[in-house]
């Protein structure tokens, strides 16, 4: 059993599938021949050979057999419980059939020192702290001398709000193991709970009788002033701390904290930049303090650039951290210098080359910063590490059709279709409606709509697909009542998307159907500020046939100002007046 003892906790939050009625209990003593005993024991030795070769579900299967033919071994019940509540499979809805299976065997045998001890984090795990304290206990008086027992014992009296027998029991480690900070916090946390201000200090006053000068407990000690709301007090153990070790990167660590939560942002920064040069403190806790750092000063809309400040303190003492400029990177994204971002992430991927997430992320952020040319650089560059990167092929293609270097597009779409799952009808339908787009944009509509097509017979909700088909037949003014379903199904699964509201205003409108084209592109409008030239043309061009000329020359105004070399749009705006391609 040991081998598994690490197993429970973590898997305790998957719970079991619907238990057949057979593992119900019956209060009557149930006869089981030899015979059925005989071939319940093998379906035992069975299950474990199964388990040891990974066959998880023939493992279950074999129990299950076991129990079915001999009810009363109640190992076979523990057994069968405890797989039920680790099965990935599992759901809540029979939790007690499997706790009940391995109760049978805690009160058939509680002196089973694993058994027990698993059954009793089961039930604590899964809201019984009741039953949790009654079997903990249970194996705490066959084990008085297992401190880690006793540990147990005073959590589960604590979680049924026993904090007296709780802290008592604490005091027999305390007597047995001498003091600790964890056992002291332990207490200390049930006196506060208990609103016994009194005894949480002498605690802790106790404690630091031992040791005046260590920094853990005086640190501890200024958590619990400050938590009290004895401000000063707690500073003046943080101070002990800090002078009793100032090369101590943790007590600047605990400085920072208690000035951030009293408001003193100068103070803050001060301990925050001494904590950051700090040669002792670990990198994680490093960036756990910046990160902490930075969401206040974004909170509070800090424009100084102490962050930045933050960040190159930190780059320069750990340079070759790829993790410090990932994260310098999502800052700057944050403040919209893509430039700079895409720096940060030049670094990283200097120290680790083969991040083919962070080569895309790269692609991103220079394709935010408009920097095509290097996006396809960065692409190529990145098939250079990671050849056979899907992902990686998927956003590199749509960079070529940008940059109009559409063969490699499809050169780039055509790798991505062999690399990817021949059982993925999702990706495969998108890779193919994004090849349609690249056939669109070299004017081959025949090619195009065949694409479209096949990726919607490969996944007929590929919403994506269906917008730009109903927006590509409504510029050609083909098919326009199958456009207007595809555009109707795009935005009732995205009702708040500009680009699909757009779509659907746009074959409305060359359905000639304008008044509800008026409302769908105000509906676009209002759903985002960032839109494209194409989408404020389309609302002037709606609103002129709606008898609004006025309105449309503001709106053909904006869109010539998106894209001033549009010579349809100059027309319009010179004419005050519509004109068609």
């Amino acid at each position: 059993m040991r081998k598994i003892i690490y197993r429970l906790l973590p898997l305790l939050a998957v719970i079991i599938t619907a238990a057949p009625a057979m593992m119900s209990r019956d209060n009557t003593a149930p006869q089981v021949s030899n015979s059925d005993k005989l071939k319940a024991h093998y379906y035992f030795l069975e299950a474990q050979n199964e388990k040891s070769k990974g066959n998880t579900d023939a493992y279950f299967d074999l129990l299950r057999r076991a129990h079915e033919l001999d009810t009363t071994n109640t190992t076979y019940s523990w057994h069968l419980g405890y797989n039920m509540l680790t099965m990935d499979n599992a759901v809540r809805s029979n939790v007690q059939v499997a706790l009940d299976l391995m109760k049978q065997h805690y009160e058939a045998c509680p002196g089973d020192y694993y058994e027990t001890l698993f059954y009793s984090d089961a039930n604590m795990m899964l809201g019984n702290p009741g039953e949790a304290l009654k079997a903990i206990k249970t194996i705490c008086d066959l084990n008085p001398y297992k401190p880690e027992l006793q540990v147990r014992l005073a959590d589960a009296y604590a979680r049924v709000g026993d904090f007296a027998a709780s802290n008592e029991t604490y005091d027999s480690i305390a007597k047995l193991n001498g003091k600790s900070l964890q056992i002291t916090t332990k207490k200390v946390g049930n006196y506060l709970t208990m609103n016994d201000t009194a005894n949480a200090l002498r605690e802790m006053h106790e404690l630091l009788a031992t040791a005046p000068r260590n920094v853990d407990y005086n640190i501890t000690m200024g958590s619990v002033m400050q938590q009290l709301g004895m401000r000063d007090s707690a500073l003046t153990y943080l101070d002990i701390a800090q002078q009793a070790e100032p090369d101590n990167g943790y007590t600047y660590l605990a400085k920072a904290n208690f000035f951030m939560l009293n408001g003193d942002s100068t103070q803050y920064e001060q301990q925050i930049h001494q904590a950051l040069i700090n040669e002792n403190l670990g990198i994680e806790d490093k960036m756990q303090l910046l990160v902490t750092s930075v969401k206040q000063m974004i909170q509070n809309e800090d424009s100084t650039g102490r962050a930045d400040t933050l960040f190159n303190v930190l780059i320069k003492q750990h340079p070759h951290e790829a993790v410090v400029h990932e994260m310098y990177c999502e800052y700057l994204i944050y403040k919209k210098d893509y430039q700079t971002a895409a720096e940060q992430l030049q670094y990283a991927l200097d120290i680790n080359p083969t991040d083919a997430n962070g080569w895309r992320q790269l692609m991103i952020v220079q394709m935010m910063a408009d920097d095509i040319p290097n996006a396809l650089k960065s692409a190529e560059k990145a098939l250079e590490y990671n050849p056979d990167s899907l992902e990686l092929y998927r956003y590199i293609a749509p960079a070529y059709m940008q940059m109009k270097q559409l063969d490699k597009a499809i050169e780039t779409y055509n790798l991505a279709l062999q690399l990817a799952d021949s059982t993925d009808v999702e990706t495969i339908s998108d890779l193919k409606g994004g090849l349609g787009d690249v056939y669109q944009e070299m004017g081959d509509t025949e090619n195009a709509f065949a694409l479209y097509e096949e990726a919607l017979q490969l996944n007929p909700l590929n919403v994506g697909v269906m917008n730009n088909y109903a927006y590509f037949l409504s510029l050609k003014g083909q098919d326009l009542d199958k456009a207007e379903r595809m555009a109707g199904l795009a935005v009732k699964s995205y009702p708040n998307s500009a680009t699909y509201l757009d779509t659907y205003a746009w074959v409305y409108f060359k359905k000639k159907d304008y008044q509800l084209a008026l409302m769908y592109i105000r509906s676009a409008i209002d759903n985002d500020d960032t839109h494209s030239a194409d989408v404020y043309d389309h609302y002037g061009d709606i609103l002129f046939m709606n008898g609004e000329p006025d309105q449309a020359l503001e709106q053909w105004k904006i869109a010539l100002e998106k894209d001033p070399d549009n010579e349809l749009i100059q027309k319009k705006v010179k004419h005050k007046t519509i004109f068609f391609e």
